[in-house]
């Protein structure tokens, strides 16, 4: 059993912050305060075990520097070690802990170790980066074009789930509603996970669109659901192939986005049978991928 409790953070840190600004308006400039979003760094550390060849006084390895909304690191961190096929599932988790005090300007613990259970292999090598990634990105840092390939082979079942393309209409409104923060600010991307009836189950938030999914997938992970292969992923931004990869690591069969997809995404969407969808809005969308789910 993992003992990683199935929850998300214990406090919510704020997601912004109030700066002075000059508004310049028809010639008008005025002074006011404006809400922008918070950017702040988080490590994300995996504690090796022995028979990894580490080091004995480098027991831990940085998988990777990501530039965050604060809040939902748990999540965060879940996420994007499912993603990388580092897990397969929490219980493939020991523990993940921020073992650092609180810092700078907003007080946060900006760095997290991750404890894999000791029968998880994790070649850490494989994952070697560059020191710095923009986001939790799949591919950001990689040091080879080979190492951009699925570690994870998707297991997706033709025409299932069966979506209607209204509901697919409506679902846009949806997330629109249910993302304050980036009401507030306009700086964060949201990516957020419905069943095919059209509920939400999950909705996050952040700067960077790959942690979005990551904090949606992570979240989810942490509350215990053990798949995905009936849900719809939606995306506030464009969909790229990073953003594919990670829904396909987690068996996502429909990834739908306000923006558009690009052409590898739709490539990858392809070749593994995901229905991709792109300009999602209350009249209408494109299909680029699956037309066989969506149903008039």
């Amino acid at each position: 059993m993992s003992a990683v409790p199935r929850s998300g953070d214990n406090t919510a840190p704020p997601l912004a912050t109030t700066v002075a600004i000059v508004g310049c308006r028809d010639s008008q400039t005025t002074s006011r305060d404006d809400l922008v979003a918070i950017e702040e760094p988080l490590e994300i550390n995996v504690l090796l075990n022995p028979e990894s060849g580490a080091r004995e006084a480098d027991p831990s390895f940085t998988l990777s520097i990501t530039m965050r909304s604060p809040g939902e690191d748990r999540a965060l961190a879940t996420g994007f070690l499912f993603t990388e096929g580092i897990i397969h599932s929490l219980e493939d988790l020991n523990e993940i802990r921020t073992p650092n005090p609180a810092v700078g300007k907003y007080q946060l613990k900006n760095t997290i170790q991750c404890s894999l259970n000791p029968n998880i292999s994790f070649d850490y090598k494989r994952f070697q980066r560059y020191f710095y990634t923009n986001s939790s990105c799949g591919v950001c840092g990689k040091t080879s074009i080979n190492a951009l390939s699925l570690i994870h082979k998707p297991q997706l079942t033709p025409d299932h789930p069966k979506i209607g393309s209204k509901l697919m209409r409506s679902l846009p409104q949806c997330l629109a509603s249910d993302q304050p923060h980036y009401q507030q600010t306009g700086g964060l991307h949201g990516a957020a996970l419905f069943s095919p009836d059209g509920t939400l189950i999950s909705l996050q938030e952040d700067i960077g669109r790959h942690n979005a999914v990551d904090k949606v997938i992570g979240s989810e992970l942490l509350a215990g659901r053990a798949s995905f292969d009936n849900l719809i992923l939606l995306l506030s931004g464009r969909a790229g192939f990073e953003l594919i990869q990670k829904a396909l690591a987690a068996d996502i069969p429909v990834v739908a986005s306000i923006g558009a997809p690009t052409s590898l995404a739709i490539d990858m969407a392809k070749e593994h049978g995901m229905t991709l969808i792109g300009f999602l809005s209350g009249s209408g969308f494109n299909i680029y991928s699956g037309r066989e789910r969506i149903e008039d």
